[in-house]
């Protein structure tokens, strides 16, 4: 057996023994703790590229899943838009007046105006209009015109024929007021070494209405094609409103534009042209779109 005094020599050196176990135990604790640190910092440090990866091809896959909904709507469209094509012939007033109309079309694919130009003795005339007064129609102000007329005339309704009223009801009926879209005309008259007219007009209901008449020294301020030339235009001297001159001479200017080909057969085709142009350059434009999305 072991002494009591054994005991108590051999305690010391157990205590010794397992206090530096337990102090090793400790270190090699902390320095496992102190590695799991470092290696945890050190992988959050560095790019997850397996994360990315996967992140990428789920966007890819997303992406080209759109792309093909895309293209075959792009399709449903371009052969619906074939087909009234297809189906609808060309206006009777636009294919009389390219075929024989004093004037020559300039109508470039892709681009919204366009030029009618022909001479009249010494004279140059080109006509310009846009398809883009299609899109910046704004049909509530039609609506709101339409809203006032109906009131007047409602207000007088009672005191015209019940059979006036009748045929005017049904005339609403068949469609015959339902909105044209006022086209924008400008007008130049050019003259060698005299310069220009232009003149400012609208096309609608098959009419010319002319709102403005400029006279211009220098011809090319008429084209304003730079930005020079526009600042100058806008500096001349534009003259007094149209509508404000003596009637025999805006009678005079009506018909010196008429013997121009300024006339109603020109107001007929300029909407009735806008429209084919406008279906057709919109046409081009899905397919252009979907030749992109399909790339």
């Amino acid at each position: 057996m072991m002494s009591l005094r054994s005991i108590a020599r051999s305690a010391p050196r157990a205590i010794t023994r397992a206090s530096s176990t337990a102090a090793v135990a400790r270190c090699q604790t902390a320095s496992r703790a102190s590695s799991f640190l470092k290696t945890r910092t050190a992988s959050l440090l560095r790019p997850q590229q397996a994360s990315a990866f996967s992140t990428t091809v789920f966007r890819r896959a997303a992406e080209s899943e759109t792309d093909e909904e895309l293209s075959a709507k792009l399709s449903s469209e371009i052969e619906y838009e074939q087909d009234v094509k297809d189906n609808e012939p060309m206006p009777a007033s636009v294919k009389d007046f390219l075929e024989n109309g004093p004037f020559e079309i300039q109508d470039i694919p892709g681009k919204e105006e366009v030029v009618l130009t022909r001479t009249f003795g010494n004279e140059k005339i080109t006509v310009s209009f846009s398809i883009s007064d299609l899109q910046n129609y704004d049909e509530n102000m039609y609506d709101e015109d339409a809203a006032l007329a109906d009131e007047e005339d409602t207000e007088g309704a009672d005191s015209r024929p019940r059979s006036q009223n009748a045929e005017e009801s049904e005339e609403e009926e068949d469609g015959s007021d339902e909105p044209v879209v006022p086209c924008r005309l400008n007008v130049v008259v050019e003259k060698p070494g005299k310069g220009a007219l232009t003149i400012e007009a609208i096309a609608q209901d098959g009419a010319i209405v002319v709102e403005n008449l400029f006279y211009y020294k220098d011809a090319k301020l008429a084209h304003s094609a730079t930005a020079d030339a526009s600042h100058a235009a806008q500096n001349a001297y534009p003259g007094p409103p149209f509508g404000s001159l003596d009637e025999d001479l805006q009678i005079l200017m009506e018909r010196y534009l008429e013997e121009r080909g300024i006339t109603q057969a020109l107001a007929i085709f300029v909407p009735d042209y806008m429209d084919v142009k406008e279906q057709r350059e919109y046409l081009a434009w899905l397919a252009n779109v979907k030749t992109f999305i399909d790339a």
